[in-house]
């Protein structure tokens, strides 16, 4: 199954919605999409849908999936790459008033340069990008949350240290 998700933004991205309907219609897409719309206006044809889902909702579709379509949201991308689900992204842009801006191409530049994801920088090139996904091998993702975690302690605690000795010295 392929899911795909365009995030909670108070923004549309109709033109992905749009080119999945036409990539099922011209039978390059063949297995089955469920999509997380959010405030598109697009209403797929071809494929089932939802506005928003709960979180569980949301994770289940990630694990039923083979192939995750999605917006530059990190948040997101992590998640499928977590589940070592394959990741197809492809940024919001502000000319079509996706978003304000264009920080979701750096965003996918990024996760590019690492070998962790398919970028897709023009929608036209999703059809080549779901051929290419099926076989290619992508890096795996290692998270280092718990080497973050470790250094915020360390840090507190010698912070602690040292808040100690000069509150020693003021008595």
């Amino acid at each position: 199954m392929i899911f795909i998700t365009v995030g909670s933004q108070k923004f549309q991205f109709n033109r992905l919605l749009k080119e999945v309907d036409e990539l099922i219609e011209q039978k390059i897409i063949n297995e089955p999409v469920f999509a997380q719309i959010g405030v598109s206006d697009y209403i797929p044809k071809n494929y089932e849908y939802a506005d928003f889902m709960t979180q569980d909702e949301f994770n289940e579709k990630i694990n039923d999936s083979d192939i995750v379509i999605t917006h530059g949201g990190t948040g997101v991308i992590i998640n499928a790459l977590k589940r070592d689900k394959k990741v197809i992204a492809i940024p919001r842009l502000s000319k079509y008033n996706e978003h304000v801006d264009d920080h979701q191409i750096q965003l996918i530049d990024e996760f590019k340069q690492l070998n962790l994801i398919e970028p897709v920088y023009e929608i036209s090139e999703l059809e080549s990008a779901l051929r290419t996904i099926k076989d290619k091998k992508y890096d795996k993702y290692v998270s280092n949350t718990n080497e973050i975690i470790k250094n915020i302690k360390k840090f507190i605690g010698e912070w602690y240290n040292v808040k100690s000795k000069f509150a020693n010295k003021n008595l």
